[in-house]
């Protein structure tokens, strides 16, 4: 009888504390989803990795993607500076603000042959909106073939300085 009513105890307790692990996290993805009026991300990139014993390294092509996430409103990206792995600054790729309209998406592409960011080189993004905003995702995507052997992968942007 006694192990009965501790199976259930303890039973009780797993249930209570799954439930309230799942109120935090809830919690969190309600921060994630807070609004803004601007952002810089940080966005890593590798415009090459290393490979083998001999850290070979396998060449990348890099699209940027910023996509505004935004329901109703506008953004607009008013810079896009790639960085390479010494904090040097390659390029601009934006030379007059652009604006992207609800859901919305554009793009710049780092070429495959272009080996000059490193395997540790980013982008900054700055963006901003006249109202508070659905922040917009900020992320790399990295491509690669050589011979039959093909590689790809993303980075997520992160949040340096809020507007």
């Amino acid at each position: 009888m006694a192990f009965r009513k501790n199976f259930f105890i303890c039973l009780f307790y797993i249930i209570f504390v799954f439930f309230t692990a799942m109120g935090t996290s809830n919690a969190d993805n309600q921060t994630m989803t807070s609004l803004s009026k601007g952002q810089v991300i940080y966005v890593p990139v590798y415009s090459h990795i290393y490979i083998g014993n001999r850290e070979r390294p396998f060449l990348l092509a890099v699209t940027l993607s910023i996509r505004n996430t935004d329901l109703n409103n506008p953004v607009v990206v008013k810079k896009a500076t790639y960085y390479n792995s010494q904090g040097k600054l390659l390029e601009e790729y934006i030379n007059t603000p652009v604006t992207l309209e609800k859901m919305s998406a554009t793009r710049f592409v780092v070429h495959e042959s272009d080996k000059s960011g490193g395997s540790g080189a980013s982008f900054l993004v700055e963006w901003e909106s006249e109202k508070p905003v659905s922040p917009p995702i900020i992320e790399t995507v990295m491509i690669g073939a050589q011979t039959q052997q093909g590689i790809s992968f993303t980075s997520r942007g992160q949040v340096i300085k809020e507007k």
